[in-house]
């Protein structure tokens, strides 16, 4: 197959967690063959190891705007999975996929990652709530702020598609667990961790004790990262097959969540395992102090609500395989592993 007859597909974030996930997915993907893969790294010393995997490394960053503007121009499918907050490397991406556009005539699609943060409440751990949001009520999920985390990015992505020069999909992962076991982290080049319960694991240990936020009653769904990759892809061959297979734009909203956990249940687990591992003093986690908040997880994020349901996601054929069930048991490898490298 020549290279013009490939699917081009430009990735951001493939050193990170869900973008080196993602990237692993689609190298084992049955129709691998078919690509064309341009991957963005900020590390120049990961290029030859990226190289390696047959994808096509280039230096940069979220920062260098012409860059992801020039490489989306060339892309039939884009995935951005660096900083969903990042307003201007949005536009630049959506910039190239309209040159694209202008310059053939084709729709190319853009896979945009997003978060269900983007339904946080301010409830600091001191309540749940009954407000659940299905990734197929629209009308409900354009009720929110755009003030809220995520949502002035997504709210331009849903734009763009109305303006018909792209397709996109937003993917909203929810709290992602477990350690990620693909190619890229055996070769150094993926971050292995999440962001959440890692950030509540560190601060416990730094502090020598479980925390919790608030009352630590507060709702969140969650999804484990194999699991969120295969979302992707699920989009992705949708997205392929045409403009009819799966939702996009304003009716293009995909939560990543097959499960909910109470936050401060995850607190409590890990003041028992740390108590065991004679790290904690208690076995009962303590409430983080206002300075704590800050300094550890940068203010009450962790005790807001975000309830979700995955309709839509399912609806197109995502089949998550890892229950609530598997979000327990992650919590023991993920604090042994956190605990030996702060020990190094």
């Amino acid at each position: 197959m020549s290279t013009s007859e490939k699917t081009h597909i430009f990735i951001t974030g493939v050193t990170g967690y869900i973008g080196g996930s993602v990237l692993s997915a689609l190298l084992s993907h049955p129709k691998a063959k078919s690509f064309q893969i341009t991957v963005l790294t900020r590390s120049p010393e990961k290029v030859v190891s990226l190289n390696s995997l047959g994808v096509v490394a280039v230096i940069g960053s979220n920062q260098d705007l012409d860059k992801l503007t020039e490489y989306a121009r060339n892309s039939d499918v884009v995935f951005a999975c660096a900083d969903s907050d990042d307003l201007q490397a949005a536009k630049a991406i959506l910039l190239g996929l309209k040159r694209r556009h202008d310059e053939t005539g084709k729709v190319p699609i853009l896979i945009h990652t997003s978060g269900t943060g983007v339904l946080a409440d301010n409830a600091a751990g001191n309540y749940a709530t009954d407000k659940v949001y299905s990734d197929l009520d629209i009308p409900l999920i354009e009720t929110l702020s755009n003030t809220q985390p995520h949502r002035e990015v997504d709210i331009e992505v849903v734009a763009a598609d109305e303006k018909g020069y792209v397709r996109t999909y937003i993917v909203l992962p929810s709290t992602i667990y477990g350690i990620a076991n693909t190619s890229l982290v055996k070769l150094g080049i993926q971050n292995p961790y999440s962001i959440q319960i890692p950030s509540l694991i560190k601060a416990s240990i730094d502090r020598k004790q479980g925390g919790v936020v608030g009352k630590g009653l507060n709702l969140w769904p969650n999804v484990h990262i194999n699991d969120i990759a295969s979302l992707y892809i699920t989009i992705f061959d949708a997205a392929i097959r045409g403009p009819g297979e799966a939702g996009h734009g304003r009716e293009g909203f995909y939560f990543g969540e097959n499960g909910e956990h109470r936050v401060g249940r995850i607190s409590e687990v890990i003041a028992e395992l740390l108590f065991e591992a004679k790290i904690g003093k208690s076995p009962e986690p303590t409430v983080f102090t206002e300075d704590e908040l800050q300094k550890y997880l940068g203010g009450t994020g962790l005790g807001s609500n975000s309830r979700a349901r995955a309709d839509r996601s399912k609806l197109i054929g995502w089949k998550p395989v890892h229950s609530v069930d598997s979000l327990w048991a992650s919590l023991k490898p993920e604090i042994e592993a956190i605990a030996e490298m702060r020990n190094k």
